[in-house]
Parts: C-alpha cells; structure tokens; sequence
C-alpha cells in the first residue's frame, strides 16, 4: 500500500472549508466570498503555512494585518488569534503542522 494521497481541489465540497487529507498536517482549503471572514479563532501549538491560491484577502494575526494577493505565502503561529477577511473571491491552502 502506498502513503501517497492525491487530492483535486476541484472536487472538494464548496462550503468554504474543506480538509484534504485524514493524518497530519491537517491541510485545509479556504474558500470566502468577498467581504466574508472568519472569527478571530485559535490553533494552538501548530505552525501554519497559508497560500493564498486566488483573489485577496487581509490576514489579522494578533495586532497585525498581512494583505496577501494571489500566490503570496505566509508561515505564522497558530497560537495567536487569527481570522482571514477576503476583500475579493478568495481560495487558499493551509497546512497546519503540529510544533510540538
């Protein structure tokens, strides 16, 4: 049996959030709707990878705001307060990887 797992983005329900893969990193595709967010939220004890796939979208981290365009990359604490606000259409790809 192969650990290899192959997911299309394409296929994925289109409720906004939906997780790729069963085991870690949990790996999660965010889709929003322009002037749609998210509730400042939590993930502790994980490093998070966030690319932004498509549209724009302002990322509050703590005090701090990160504008991302499409392609952009940012690695963040997830032990902070975090909550994405698209100004666009927006798709991303977050990995969350456990620190400990």
């Amino acid at each position: 049996m192969s650990d290899t797992e192959l997911v299309s983005l394409d296929d994925l329900d289109d409720d906004g959030r939906a997780t790729l893969f069963e085991h870690e990193p949990h790996t999660v595709r965010l889709s929003l709707a322009a002037d749609e967010g998210v509730p400042a939220h939590q993930h502790p004890d994980r490093q998070i990878v966030f690319h932004q796939l498509s549209g724009e979208l302002d990322l509050h981290l703590g005090d701090e705001v990160v504008s991302l365009t499409a392609g952009d990359v940012v690695r963040f604490d997830g032990d902070q307060d975090i909550s994405p606000q698209a100004r666009t259409d927006s798709e991303a790809l977050l990995i969350l990887a456990s620190s400990a």
